[in-house]
């Protein structure tokens, strides 16, 4: 069972992104990009990866104490300067986010969890090309970019999504379907 914990986005966020990225489809319909679908949208804080104990893992997660924190979605950006593969929405939060995911990484490594090797992103991916990591893979060699887009989404205002207040994370589930992916959420934790 792949795994992965975030937090989930508020509806009236969600339309304002969809909005905005359906305008950028509808300009750029030949782009080659794998396009994020509205109702997967979400803040990853820790990705798990296969795990055959999400019993586990709920356990842990549901230790965890922390506060509800404000978080704005505003302007958008690339992940690769030279061949951009990842189009995102900014995350602005106080530091009561990275805490977070920090706290995270650090109590499912206590269970054997892979820790994380790099400091924490916080970003919603809109859409990638290619393998979709940030600093590519030898099979992204000769795909199409984001450079056209890039070009456009610059000239535009940077847009802003919304803010809510996160007062919740959910463990989730990722299914790869010939449609996509699909999260399922598999349980809830509270933030106070």
């Amino acid at each position: 069972m792949r795994l992965f914990v975030g937090i989930d986005i508020t509806d009236d966020i969600r339309e304002r992104i969809s909005s905005y990225v359906a305008g950028l489809q509808r300009e750029f319909p030949a782009i080659g990009a794998k396009w994020v679908k509205p109702e997967s949208l979400h803040l990853t804080l820790k990705f798990i990866g296969e795990s055959k104990e999400p019993e586990k893992i709920k356990s842990v997660l549901s230790s965890i104490q922390a506060p509800s924190f404000e978080i704005s979605f505003r302007s958008v950006g690339f992940f690769t300067p030279r061949s951009p593969r990842i189009f995102w929405a900014g995350v602005q939060a106080s530091e009561d986010l990275p805490l977070l995911a920090n706290t995270i990484d650090s109590a499912l490594g206590a269970i054997a969890v892979a820790r994380e090797t790099q400091d924490y992103s916080p970003h919603l991916t809109l859409a990638r090309v290619g393998s979709g990591k940030p600093y590519g893979d030898p099979r992204d060699r000769n795909k199409p970019t984001f450079i056209t887009l890039r070009a456009r989404v610059e000239s535009l205002p940077q847009p802003d999504f919304g803010t809510m207040i996160a007062k919740e994370f959910f463990l989730f589930q990722s299914e790869t379907l010939p449609s996509g992916p699909r999260y399922t959420k598999l349980a809830r934790f509270e933030l106070k």
